[in-house]
């Protein structure tokens, strides 16, 4: 059986607490908490961040999509900007000093994987998606 929830926030700053907000409450009612929850809860404020800053076009939001089944938990962040091939999010290696440019490092290391698909009719989808099994809850 999967679990899908989704939610759309505004392209505002405040947007990323929001959103970290609605990704730990959702996994904690699908019994995923403690160091899977943290590390999904991290790369979901690092993904929203990269939508906020480079993702969303004028007037237009974000989509946090969360799905589970009995293995996985699959977090997928819809924006509305197209990305051309060089524009495509991808790793980048920074050094010491650098202030930014570390969100997609960070999502390469917790995530068992993770990718861009385009969206009909414009923008995209960057997914990660983790090992997580829903902790049995006591009676």
């Amino acid at each position: 059986m999967t679990n899908t929830l989704h939610k759309y926030f505004d392209a505002k700053p405040p947007s990323v607490g929001l959103a970290r907000q609605f990704v730990i409450t959702t996994l904690t009612s699908w019994g995923i908490v403690g160091d899977p929850a943290e590390d999904i809860r991290l790369c979901a404020s690092e993904l929203v961040s990269n939508a906020l800053a480079h993702g969303t076009r004028s007037g237009h939001g974000f989509l946090v999509r969360l799905s589970a089944d009995e293995d996985f938990v699959r977090l997928e962040i819809h924006d509305s900007r197209n990305a051309t091939a060089e524009r495509h999010p991808r790793v980048r290696y920074v050094s010491d000093t650098d202030t930014a440019g570390r969100g997609l490092c960070i999502v390469e290391a917790l995530a068992d994987g993770w990718g861009i698909d385009d969206r009909d009719p414009y923008g995209k989808v960057v997914w990660s998606r983790f090992k997580a099994v829903p902790e049995i809850q006591p009676v």
